[in-house]
């Protein structure tokens, strides 16, 4: 199964990691540790609640007004 991860720069160092479909969130101190963390939380998440998911995620940006 393919999912989906967000990767962060934390500010206290390290990156925080986000599985939109699931909500699973963890951390780690480099890219690596941070999406293996990921990996171990979705899949205990996904042993209680399976996930259904129809076709291939969708990433896109979008871009705000700055305010002073």
């Amino acid at each position: 199964m393919e999912l989906s991860a967000v990767l962060t720069p934390a500010p206290e160092g390290g990156y925080v990691a986000f599985n939109p479909e699931t909500g699973t969130t963890t951390q780690g101190e480099t890219v690596e540790e941070a999406l293996a963390n990921l990996r171990e939380a979705t899949e205990l998440y996904l042993e209680e609640f399976p996930l259904s998911i129809m076709g291939r995620p969708l990433l896109t940006t979008f871009h705000v007004a700055e305010h002073a």
